[in-house]
């Protein structure tokens, strides 16, 4: 088992204060730190030390890929760490954003790679042929844009702004359920630049004069989100999209080509190791609205919240789809927790001090800090009275062939 050293990115969003007090660090921190990444992206990989020697952890499971990664992951993965965990702090909305299934990535990646765009060419959609299902458990309350309203309650919603939004409110009703959804985002996102400002400001003006009621939290979203992005049509995009409030403990799973947005809190983030993101507004990078139109589920679905199941003594399991990860929380009980390791582990201690233990090692883990397991480690054992999380393969084998 190794300890990790991690990267922070800066993202403007980011918190001064989250992950700099989770890792006892001086507070504000000197800029904003937004995530947290402990896993093997070729961005910004986690750092080890084996035999005196630093190493990432690209460099240690290229050098022995069976060792670290165990012969299950090889073979549904490849020679990578499946998996990317994170700590995400916002103190600032994100971008409105989806991710692409498997063959979406591939034919994307494929078709980016030969029109010879760069990895890093900031107009580029695809970095990778990789998807990107996510897992997001919140650390403190956590408010989170995610899945689209029902096209019969957007359309209330947008009846109590009065005449401003008439024409968003028309193709919602119009084509019904998923075909209204599809013709109220795409007139919106595709709108003129001339016509933007004028239909984000009188959103915003009607917003501020509606009356208290069932949809007032996304009536104050509207005054914040249009001070932030004037005359960006993904302010009035969010009115047709679920408003969530996670308290602490609570998850929500987000699958390929759910429009979503994460607006303010602390949460452990965990996805399938990829960078893909298609963007739909609220930002000031590239927004792809044909490739997004592509990708997006126009579905009136339930709120994707993941209520954790009782796993072994201690611990609680956050089940998805995803073939590529999953997360529980462990709080060891006095007899310790006893893991079972079936492939590459991180583990992060967000509370207390837990100690792993496998063997004659022994491995301290305070908060904020983390340890990555591998394959070949077999079974190890929690200790002490801390919090952590643990990312590991799924429990059961994932169908290969699914979009997840």
């Amino acid at each position: 088992m190794d300890l990790l050293e991690n990267a922070v990115q800066p993202y403007a969003w980011g918190s001064r204060t989250a992950i700099a007090e989770l890792r006892g660090e001086p507070i504000p921190s000197p800029g904003p730190q937004a995530e947290l990444w402990m896993g093997a992206h070729p961005l910004a990989p986690s750092r080890i030390v084996r035999g005196g020697v630093p190493l990432t952890l690209i460099e240690a499971v290229a050098r022995s890929p069976t060792a670290e990664l165990g012969p299950r992951a090889l073979a549904e993965h490849g020679p990578q760490l499946p998996f990317l965990l994170k700590v995400l702090a916002a103190d600032e909305p994100l971008s409105l954003q989806a991710h692409p299934d498997a063959r979406q990535a591939r034919e994307g990646f494929d078709r980016e790679e030969a029109a010879g765009l760069g990895r890093d060419a900031p107009h580029r959609s695809y970095r990778d042929p990789l998807p990107k299902p996510e897992l997001l458990c919140a650390l403190t309350s956590f408010d989170a844009l995610c899945g689209f309203r029902p096209a019969v309650e957007a359309a209330a919603l947008l009846e109590e702004l009065g005449p401003a939004l008439a024409p968003v409110r028309e193709r919602l009703l119009s084509g019904g359920g998923a075909e209204g959804l599809r013709a109220a985002f795409t007139f919106l996102a595709t709108l003129p630049a001339s016509e933007r400002q004028p239909v984000v400001e009188a959103a915003a003006r009607a917003a501020a004069r509606a009356r208290p009621g069932p949809f007032a939290d996304a009536f104050a979203l509207t005054g914040e989100l249009a001070v932030r992005y004037p005359g960006d049509p993904g302010v009035v995009i969010a009115l047709l999209l679920r408003l969530l409030h996670l308290s602490p403990g609570q998850a929500l799973y987000l699958a390929a080509g759910s429009l979503h947005a994460y607006l303010h809190g602390v949460g452990v983030e965990i996805m399938a190791s990829s960078d893909n993101v298609l963007r739909g507004g609220l930002t000031p990078k590239h927004v792809d609205v044909p490739e997004l139109l592509r990708v997006l589920r126009f579905t009136e679905e339930t709120v994707p919240l993941v209520a954790p199941r009782a796993g072994a003594p201690g611990e609680l399991i956050y089940e998805t789809p995803a073939r590529h990860f999953e997360l529980s929380r462990i709080s060891p009980p006095e007899s310790g927790f006893q893991a079972v390791v079936i492939g590459p582990e991180i583990l992060l201690c967000t509370g207390g001090v837990v100690t792993a233990v496998a063997g004659e090692e022994r491995l301290d883990l305070r908060r904020g800090a983390s340890a990555f397991v591998p394959a070949v480690t077999g079974r190890y054992r929690l200790d002490g009275a801390g919090v952590a999380f643990r990312a590991s393969l799924p429990r059961h084998s994932r169908s290969s062939s699914g979009p997840p």
